[in-house]
């Protein structure tokens, strides 16, 4: 199955999540954290987009960024690069330092703006390596609570103006909106990041539009019901729904599986909507997400059917 384009527009906001390679530590030393500052720094004050949120763990980065003229995967290729040729240098090591694709989240501004500068700044505390946020130093959560007030390289004026226009009482109310336990959790980011989009339906269709005649065109939240994915894999390896979800454990009928839950992935079903769908336990069907690359092109023959017989597979009222 080929990559899905990126997709890219001006003002597009993504949460981005980049590993180290078979995620290796990206972060040995504090040098090694403040030479990525700098270079992030470096390419932001090149490029012109806005950063909302940043955290580095000792294996993997998460931003939240803004476009501008400058699209994402050419602000990414700067930045990896540049750090990996210090990294390389540093350690006398070779070869890439980053994970393959980095993950790139395209987010509803109006909507999770907040909840993903909450979600980012508590990765520490969900990694229980510190009890608050507070303590972690290396997270754009101290330019928000005013310690690093002088630093530039984040953009946290509209984000407080969003809590108060007087900047003491933004701070106190950022403060509260953090300590308050709900938010978006692990499941609700990476459910949604193999769909590719953060958002609701009227977010996804005003990016379809946007990207109308750019060649891209971001498959539709759950544009196919379960009982259509289901039949349509039943249409490519004539296997019944009813064995799918039965104990029939051969290597046909796993298959099959395997490719109902990651197209249902695909468009956007939630890991525990597949689970009852299949009758499962939802950590099997978490074992089955990570065969994707592997499973590309069953995946594709299933999906191709799906696309081009919708009106024939009507057969949500029978399930």
């Amino acid at each position: 199955m080929a990559r899905k384009p990126r997709i890219e527009y001006k003002g597009a906001l993504y949460h981005v999540i980049t590993r180290g390679n078979q995620r290796q530590k990206i972060f040995k030393d504090k040098d090694d954290y403040l030479k990525y500052l700098e270079v992030l720094t470096h390419y932001k004050e090149q490029y012109s987009f806005y950063l909302y949120a940043y955290l580095l763990m000792s294996n993997h980065v998460h931003l939240l960024i803004e476009t501008q003229e400058i699209p994402l995967s050419k602000i990414l290729q700067g930045i990896n690069q540049k750090y990996t040729m210090y990294f390389n240098w540093r350690y006398r090591t070779v070869g890439h330092l980053f994970q393959g694709r980095y993950k790139a989240l395209l987010c509803d501004r109006d909507e999770y703006l907040l909840s993903l500068i909450k979600y980012i700044h508590l990765n520490p505390v969900r990694a229980k390596i510190t009890e608050t946020p507070d303590e972690y130093p290396w997270s754009s959560h101290r330019s928000y609570v005013g310690w690093d007030d002088g630093n530039a390289l984040v953009d946290i004026d509209p984000v407080l103006m969003m809590f108060s226009e007087n900047k003491p009482k933004a701070r106190k109310l950022y403060r509260a909106y953090i300590s308050d336990s709900r938010g978006l959790g692990k499941e609700d980011v990476y459910d949604s990041a193999s769909q590719g989009i953060l958002g609701n339906d009227e977010f996804i269709e005003r990016v379809i539009k946007q990207c109308s005649g750019k060649g891209i065109k971001p498959r539709r939240r759950k544009e196919y019901s379960l009982a259509d994915i289901a039949e349509g894999v039943k249409r490519k390896f004539g296997i019944s729904l009813e064995k799918l979800r039965g104990g029939n454990k051969s290597e046909p009928v796993s298959l099959g599986r395997k490719i109902i839950t990651l197209i249902a992935d695909e468009y956007g079903y939630k890991r525990k909507e597949i689970a009852e769908f299949m009758e499962k336990d939802p950590a099997v069907v978490t074992r089955y997400l990570r065969e994707r690359q592997s499973l590309a092109l069953e995946m594709e023959s299933v999906m191709k059917i799906l696309s081009e017989e919708p009106k024939a597979m009507n057969v949500k009222s029978q399930v």
